[in-house]
């Protein structure tokens, strides 16, 4: 699961844990995205996002929170991502994004590749039900629609929360509420 995680809120690991139980997943990382080709860069640094999605993730061992792209040049495409990750281990890989994200996928880099190397899983938004949210070119591509509960929150809201002096508290994991407060991150 990759995002820019700026910062990873409990509507983040929701969807993540959505996927695990429907998919039978053995374990989910997540994947901060260090420069991200197709949006503004994020407003806290890489490492600050890896070090939230740490924090955020060591409380569920099947969650590990992964630096492969911190650690690679360049933009940050999925498609290398995903090559990363099959060179390293055996057997079969998901790629887990929200049906906001899923309806850009066929502009990204590499996409029919990305299509052909894993399974895609696609959790819907908040408000969204069934395959309303998944385009009808997804069956055809042996996409995967998450079932399960979803949380209304976004990290805009949670910047704009900090920003103003409010609680992000139970919006974002206690570490992640502390780890802000003590950067002094998007204030």
């Amino acid at each position: 699961m990759g995002g820019t995680f700026d910062p990873i809120h409990l509507g983040h690991l929701r969807a993540a844990e959505n996927a695990r139980e429907a998919l039978g997943l053995d374990r989910v990382l997540f994947v901060p995205a260090a420069r991200p080709p197709h949006r503004p860069g994020p407003i806290a640094s890489a490492l600050d996002r890896f070090a939230m999605t740490a924090l955020a993730t060591s409380d569920h061992r099947p969650f590990e929170a992964s630096d492969v792209e911190l650690l690679r040049s360049g933009p940050s495409y999925t498609i290398d991502t995903i090559d990363d990750f099959l060179a390293k281990q055996s057997g079969s890989l998901c790629l887990i994004v929200g049906s906001d994200t899923f309806v850009e996928m066929t502009g990204w880099k590499d996409a029919a590749r990305i299509f052909a190397s894993c399974q895609v899983a696609v959790v819907p938004r908040p408000g969204e039900s069934g395959s309303a949210s998944v385009p009808p070119f997804a069956e055809a591509q042996g996409v995967s629609l998450v079932p399960g509960p979803t949380l209304d929150i976004s990290a805009t809201a949670v910047r704009a929360r900090v920003r103003e002096g409010r609680s992000v508290r139970y919006l974002v994991p206690a570490g992640v509420a502390d780890y802000l407060a003590k950067r002094g991150l998007y204030s």
